[in-house]
């Protein structure tokens, strides 16, 4: 039956899908404004014109309020908000259903539920599924599909085993749903369950299902398991390549993801879509292979690709990952419709490299497309700014932030606080830490993390105690910071109470906590407790764990057990790392192995890729000034690549003064004084020299000097705890408590060491 009606100032024609057998009063006006109301919107939402359909539904609504649909339209407009997770044009209709006196039968029900799942109310889709006087098995499988896309697993499973108790046998949907919940938790004993059970129904063998269990076995690491699935499918669909490769992808098997892109190709596989060469970008570029990303990138133009939002994305990233910016932003400008990932993709590859202005730009471009910024914009752009040069665009970030609303996100407070950290600006991140409302592992990690990075190792321990106060639990980066503060400090009696605090809660097998200890104890002159710990690895041992014994043995003298180390290392076939050699240079330079030292420092770039460092020359120069060799110490701080720092000429002033050079001693002084002009030591030393070589006028000379520039000898001090109380002590001072009973006893030590032979050389 075809019927022509106006609307609008349009006409419209449907065809009536009632049976012509049925007793239709058509002369009926309203009959026939109803049944051309039901035919063109299904007719609309059929053709996938789902906006087009819910608008000619919201006129009716305005126009004739007391309107009716059939309930196969009602179906039809249901199914339109599921496709545009419209929850809010879901309820209208869901109203105008109840409102109408339509009887709303168990398949009308269904897609209800469906709607409610796919737009994500899963407590309102509960509660019709609860009041359904009948059930099929499509209504247990859209609840439970439901709780599967949104996150909620355990539901999903929970009503799956409640379906298997009234009886019903899942179908190839019901298993295909339960199957990617379980993927969502990474259980893959429960997985397994679930597989034998789909192996013994009798839609175990459906794609669906099959494709489901490749994702979850990927996802639970067990990536064998996912291969032998995908190989036992007759016939794989588009879905099954795509899951076996980003699972190869994601468990970094990126070759194999690779070589099985290759052999879907050569398989006939009609047409690879955005998200199979998504996955294999994304492989080219954890392996850094922009050559072979490239050839992708012209394969993926042959099937007309190049401008798709995930795949033009993954493009993007790939370039970008592979140092190869300019490509990046290329194919990042060739996607149709950049999306909020896009953008926040290309803002990251930027901002990874500190590369801040540009990371801004793409910023200002993004805003200029209307697109709101999220919290993952904010902090690509924050992380960004790394350095105290780029301290002014961090603040300018974090006001924008506060503007926007984003500043009570945990994750942008703990970028905030990183980014502050980076250029420098602790007292600021402390006050920003201090401002938060809650904060999580992260946020004590990073504030710790900062504190110790900027020599603040006092202030790690009034956080951990408060951090202790409000019950906040420790994690592996937790105690290796406070392991890190204990030995810049040397405070055993603290490392000691992290390593029962590690045993208590069984972190004290970790690698990183291990090496930790062995690091602090080895700083902090407990070398048997170091060398115990060490012994306990047993075959965990990595570089780390070797060179932090090796660097503890040096600084404590120990250079002959401090090599042995280095040599038993190097039998095992364990590559030494820079911070090795700083110990085993600092043992030479200990025992005066002078021509060894030489010879270790010449090996380091030639046969290990270690370029040397600043810290090593310092060491060279230590090693050939303590032996007396400050000709070629002074020529090999001159042929260094890069320009000595004050360290290094006091070093050779120090030996200068040791063996009475003043020639030397003198340009080494005036090194110093070039880069610190108010530096005591460098005169100090200096006339030391002077007094020892005879040289008093000079030395009177230098005297003079330092009075009339206002120098003054900078007093030692040092301090001790004991017992939880810091101790301070200055040259001279007496104004300690107990400062009687301490010099008595400094006055023994002084006789025992003069008797035993000491005798300390004179000083200004």
């Amino acid at each position: 039956m075809i019927t022509r009606f106006r609307r609008h100032q349009r006409i419209y024609f449907c065809t009536s899908s009632r049976p012509t057998s049925a007793p239709l009063n058509i002369s009926s006006p309203n009959f026939v404004t109803q049944q051309c109301n039901n035919d063109f919107i299904s007719s609309l939402c059929r053709q996938k014109r789902f906006r087009e359909a819910l608008q000619a539904f919201h006129s009716l609504r305005v126009q004739k309020p007391n309107f009716q649909l059939h309930p196969s339209t009602y179906a039809h407009l249901f199914l339109a908000c599921s496709h545009l997770k419209s929850l809010h044009h879901g309820r209208l209709v869901y109203h105008h259903l109840t409102n109408s006196g339509v009887p709303a039968d168990v398949i009308l029900r269904n897609h209800i539920i469906n709607m409610y799942g796919k737009c994500g109310s899963l407590d309102e889709a509960r509660q019709l599924f609860d009041v359904m006087p009948e059930r099929n098995l499509v209504s247990w499988t859209s609840m439970i599909s439901g709780y599967s896309q949104n996150h909620l697993e355990w539901e999903a499973v929970e009503l799956y085993i409640e379906m298997l108790r009234s009886g019903l046998a899942p179908d190839q949907f019901a298993l295909g749903s339960v199957v990617k919940a379980c993927s969502g938790l990474s259980d893959v004993e429960l997985g397994k369950q679930l597989h034998c059970h789909a192996v013994k129904s009798d839609h175990g063998a459906a794609r669906i299902v099959q494709n489901a269990l490749i994702t979850m076995y990927s996802k639970s690491e067990r990536i064998e398991n996912a291969s032998v699935v995908f190989e036992r499918i007759a016939e794989k669909d588009l879905i099954s390549w795509g899951s076996m490769i980003a699972g190869f992808g994601q468990q970094g098997c990126e070759l194999e993801a690779l070589h099985l892109f290759k052999e879907m190709l050569h398989m006939g596989v009609h047409r690879p879509n955005e998200f199979l060469f998504g996955s294999a970008f994304s492989a080219c570029g954890s392996i850094l292979q922009s050559g072979l990303g490239e050839q992708l990138h012209g394969l993926s133009i042959k099937f007309g690709l190049e401008n798709d939002t995930f795949a033009g994305c993954s493009l993007s990233d790939m370039y970008a990952r592979c140092g190869r910016l300019d490509c990046a932003k290329k194919a990042f400008y060739a996607i149709d419709m950049p999306d909020l990932v896009c953008w926040n993709s290309i803002i990251n590859a930027f901002s990874c490299v500190g590369l801040t202005n540009e990371s801004m730009l793409f910023f200002s471009e993004m805003r200029d497309f209307g697109l709101q910024p999220d919290d993952i914009t904010a902090r690509c752009l924050l992380c960004a700014c790394t350095g105290s040069d780029s301290l002014r665009q961090g603040q300018l970030v974090h006001s924008y932030v506060l503007k926007i609303g984003l500043d009570s996100n945990i994750a942008v407070q703990n970028t905030l606080l990183m980014m502050y950290s980076k250029c420098s600006d602790v007292s600021t991140a402390l006050g920003l830490f201090n401002e938060m409302n809650d904060w999580d592992l992260v946020s004590w990690n990073t504030i710790l993390t900062a504190c110790l990075q900027h020599q603040q190792s006092e202030e790690v321990f009034h956080l951990l105690k408060l951090m202790r106060s409000l019950n906040s639990k420790l994690d592996r980066i937790t105690l290796n910071t406070l392991l890190s503060a204990c030995a810049d400090l040397g405070y055993l009696e603290m490392g000691n109470q992290v390593h029962a605090y590690a045993l208590k809660v069984g972190l004290e097998a970790d690698v990183m906590v291990r090496n930790g200890l062995i690091d602090t104890y080895a700083k902090c002159g407990s070398l048997d407790d170091a060398k115990e710990l060490f012994d306990w690895m047993g075959n965990n041992r990595d570089v780390f764990s070797w060179s932090s014994l090796i660097v503890g043995y040096a600084q404590f003298g120990y250079a002959k057990e401090s090599l042995k180390l280095f040599a038993c290392m190097q039998s095992l076939g364990i590559r030494p790392n820079h911070v090795t050699f700083v110990g085993v240079l600092t043992a030479c330079s200990r025992v005066g192995l002078v021509d060894e030292g030489c010879y270790y420092y010449s090996i380091m770039k030639v046969e290990h890729g270690i370029t040397p460092t600043r810290e090593h020359c310092s060491c060279v120069v230590d090693l050939l000034a303590r032996a007396g060799r400050l000709s070629e110490a002074e020529t090999f701080i001159d042929q260094m690549p890069f320009e000595p720092d004050v360290v290094m000429w006091k070093t050779l002033l120090a030996a200068c003064r040791m063996y009475h050079n003043v020639e030397i001693g003198k340009r080494a002084a005036e090194e110093i004084l070039k880069m610190d002009p108010s530096n005591s030591a460098a005169y100090v030393l200096l006339c030391n020299i002077y007094a020892s070589s005879g040289h008093w006028d000079d030395f009177a000379m230098l005297r003079k000097l330092m009075k009339s520039s206002g120098v003054r000898k900078v007093p030692g001090k040092s301090w001790i705890k004991v017992r939880g109380e810091v101790s301070v002590f200055i040259v001279e001072d007496r104004s300690h408590l107990e400062s009687e009973a301490i010099y008595v006893m400094l006055k023994l030590l002084g006789f025992e060491m003069r008797e035993a032979g000491y005798a300390p050389k004179a000083s200004i």
